[in-house]
């Protein structure tokens, strides 16, 4: 599994944190979208690029690219967990980490204590994925396809967080609501 960085150790100021909105959004279908997102910014181009890599290569984030609706072109993204024995879990989460068809592998305090994403451009290449990783860690991967999809927009914004963070450490009260 990745391991993320201790959120403590990294350090977001302000143009990071409007780079981070602004690119949430979505990214122009222009020639140049780095360049228009800079204008917007007020930076240059290769400066939105610079600390995008650098926000990226921090572990500040963790992905950077499109969403897909896989579906819509025939492909699958499917659910999977498994039950991975305490003794082995590093060992294993590195052998299906290690699979270009998984993303987003989690661990969780369950039986089926490894979750992860298998995508692939047919249902049968993420089954395919699915059966090696069972021939690799001897384990069994418990399918969970999708049945019914629902659009939930969480949008997190930076650049309150940022602003929540000065306030408590200038002794300032931070109430939500």
């Amino acid at each position: 599994m990745r391991k993320l960085p201790e959120l403590g150790r990294l350090s977001l100021d302000r143009i990071d944190a409007q780079l981070i909105d602004r690119l949430h959004g979505g990214l122009p279908l222009t020639e140049r979208p780095f360049a228009d997102v800079a204008t917007d910014l007020h930076l240059t181009e290769d400066e939105v690029l610079t600390r995008l890599r650098k926000l990226l290569a921090d572990g500040m984030l963790t992905r950077f690219g499109p969403l897909f609706q896989i579906e819509r072109a025939g492909g699958q993204f499917l659910l999977a967990a498994l039950a991975a024995p305490e003794a082995d879990f590093e060992r294993v989460a590195q052998q299906v980490n290690a699979l270009p068809a998984v993303a987003h592998n989690y661990r969780r305090t369950h039986k089926l204590n490894m979750w992860f994403v298998v995508a692939g451009e047919t249902p049968q290449k993420v089954e395919d994925t699915c059966q090696q990783i069972e021939r690799e860690t001897g384990l069994t991967v418990y399918r969970f396809p999708k049945e019914r999809e629902f659009f939930v927009e969480l949008r997190l914004s930076a650049q309150a967080s940022l602003a929540a963070q000065d306030q408590t450490r200038h002794g300032g009260e931070h109430v939500t609501h």
